[in-house]
């Protein structure tokens, strides 16, 4: 199958291609058609099911660029102004239509005809939404949306100051790699301290969003909101006790090796103890990697990297950065983290990062650009609903890219040696990232399990279980504060609450591709398309079965994975030598 990257935006039938949505009143007239419409036919049915899609397309990119340019600019008020009236004033008149408009769907007498194995999903998602609607839920709902959006203002405007030099604390962090032990140890200590200085106001933030979401969940007929978001993410193919088993075979396959890594970069430093300062550092006379100078520079280098790997892949980011759709380097100002965004009508997604010169930023980009080939592969899916996939196979897409890409790192690299070693430094993170994930996924079900718990309680479990997964390599004496208050640095638990279990999963998958791609790197990248194309057409296992995967993140396959890797990791090591 050919691919390409040419895409086009959605053309409008139903809406006029003029529209631009100011107000509900522009959008109501819409809706009401949709509602009222009579349907005498199958044909008819899918004909408005069509017109269902464009119209949440219209609405979802709208949205979506809000977010964008709030993001870029949080010190911009009427950005967020902006984005807070949609939040506020539109979306929660959407909510009750969108309901009445999933009601008459499944009760049309002609929803029977429609291919229900094309339509599986996508209905499946629609009685989802059904069961979940509560109309007492939408102004909870609109100020979470707006409130989950202050972690990023707050902490975009967190800066400290190195060398007489103001930095963004993504900036500040390429120290950590200084071979001055000193310096990195004081950078590490102001970063965190800047972190301190806004904890009670993250601490409140986050409490009475949890209060909150708890409200949305009872509202809704649950226990907690850990069960409703489970059911409100569509995670069908696993449970709460598969998560729990998950946390224990990390602990049991995975943070032995971890612990390995850091015994190794101990030796390596020639340290007696290693602190949390000096797992990025390496040994005196080796500079720290530095991949890239400018984002121009950074797209550049992964353009060709891409290219080397599969032209359509290069294209894809072509094509973003021909439609100014990447906003790459950190700045004052600018919200922490990186995304890609789906623009549902345009069909180009925007990549969103903080980059600083690492080799980090390397794999964030070629991360988000394995996300955004998955939105240029389903653009043209038939609905806007086909396209609403399974996040656990989304970060398959960017995390597979990630491993894929190293083949052709020496686009970054002149020298063989950084090449191995930037190498090897992505395989250990690939390893060391399980027991992070293990830390916030358990963390998240211990809070919404437990929702009228205090903040000194909360400390105190965030501590208790990071201690759980922490490898023993890492000493961390003296630095109780900063530890208390660590999950702070995690966007997903104010913005994405329960969206974390998925990088594990997907990691594992990842790895089960990379290892097909060192078997055969043409067919490798074939099951990839295969499974990103089918968008959310398909279940959850049946996209991994397209990948030429097993939907399995048990103990077994966990070990099997680990042993891959790190079989992988001893080779290059020998390389080194």
């Amino acid at each position: 199958m050919n691919y390409s990257a040419d895409i086009q935006k959605l053309p409008r039938h139903f809406l006029p291609k003029e529209l631009v949505i100011t107000n509900w009143e522009i959008l109501e007239p819409f809706f009401k058609n949709l509602d009222e419409r009579i349907i005498s036919s199958h044909s008819e049915l899918e004909q408005w099911l069509k017109d269902v899609s464009e119209l949440e397309s219209v609405i979802s990119e709208d949205a979506c660029w809000r977010q964008i340019r709030m993001t870029c600019d949080t010190e911009n008020k009427d950005l967020e102004e902006a984005f807070n009236y949609f939040m506020m004033q539109i979306q929660p008149k959407i909510q009750p239509y969108s309901d009445k408009l999933n009601h008459k769907l499944v009760e049309s007498p002609y929803a029977g005809e429609l291919d229900q194995q094309k339509y599986f999903t996508y209905l499946r998602n629609i009685k989802k939404n059904i069961d979940l609607f509560r109309e007492a839920n939408i102004p909870l709902q609109a100020e979470l949306n707006v409130m989950q959006q202050q972690f990023g203002v707050i902490t975009g405007k967190m800066t400290v100051n190195v060398k007489g030099q103001e930095y963004t604390l993504q900036q500040a962090a390429k120290f950590l790699e200084d071979p001055d032990r000193s310096l990195r140890e004081e950078v590490y200590r102001k970063i965190c301290e800047r972190r301190l200085q806004d904890k009670k106001v993250l601490n409140e933030l986050f409490t009475i969003m949890l209060r909150k979401r708890h409200r949305v969940a009872i509202n809704a007929g649950f226990e907690n909101f850990r069960d409703y978001r489970f059911v409100e993410m569509g995670r069908f193919d696993y449970t709460k006790e598969d998560c729990s088993r998950f946390h224990e075979a990390v602990k049991l396959h995975v943070l032995p090796l971890v612990n390995r890594i850091y015994e190794n970069k101990k030796k390596k430093l020639g340290l007696d103890s290693l602190r949390p300062w000096d797992v990025e550092a390496e040994p005196a006379g080796v500079q720290p990697l530095r991949p890239f100078k400018t984002g121009e520079e950074l797209i550049e280098k992964t353009v060709n990297c891409f290219d080397e790997l599969y032209e359509f892949f290069g294209d894809c980011l072509r094509k973003m950065k021909s439609m100014d759709h990447l906003d790459l380097e950190s700045r004052k100002g600018k919200a922490p983290g990186g995304y890609n965004c789906p623009l549902a009508e345009s069909g180009a997604p925007f990549i969103f990062m903080n980059a600083v010169g690492q080799l980090d930023d390397v794999t964030t980009l070629v991360h988000e650009g394995g996300h955004a080939i998955q939105s240029f592969l389903t653009h043209d899916l038939e609905l806007n609903g086909f396209k609403e996939y399974p996040t656990e196979i989304a970060e398959v897409a960017s995390m597979a890219m990630e491993l894929f890409s190293m083949n052709h790192w020496n686009v970054f690299f002149d020298d063989d040696k950084e090449l191995l070693r930037a190498k090897e430094q992505q395989l250990e993170r690939v390893i060391t990232i399980f027991p992070w994930i293990a830390v916030i996924d358990k963390f998240q079900h211990w809070m919404y399990e437990n929702p009228n718990h205090s903040e000194e309680e909360r400390a105190v479990k965030w501590v208790e279980i990071q201690e759980e997964f922490s490898p023993q390599a890492i000493d961390f004496t003296g630095l109780d504060e900063y530890q208390r208050y660590s999950w702070h640095r995690q966007l997903h638990l104010f913005e994405v609450p329960f969206y974390y279990i998925e990088y594990g999963i997907a990691q594992l998958g990842a790895i089960g591709l990379w290892e097909q791609y060192k078997q055969n790197p043409e067919n490798a990248v074939k099951n990839y398309m295969n499974a990103l194309r089918l968008g959310g057409t398909k279940t959850l296992s049946q996209l991994f079965k397209a990948a030429g995967l097993q939907f399995d993140f048990s103990g077994e396959n966990i070990s099997r994975l680990m042993r891959f890797v790190n079989n992988e990791m001893d080779g290059m090591q020998k390389k080194q030598k």
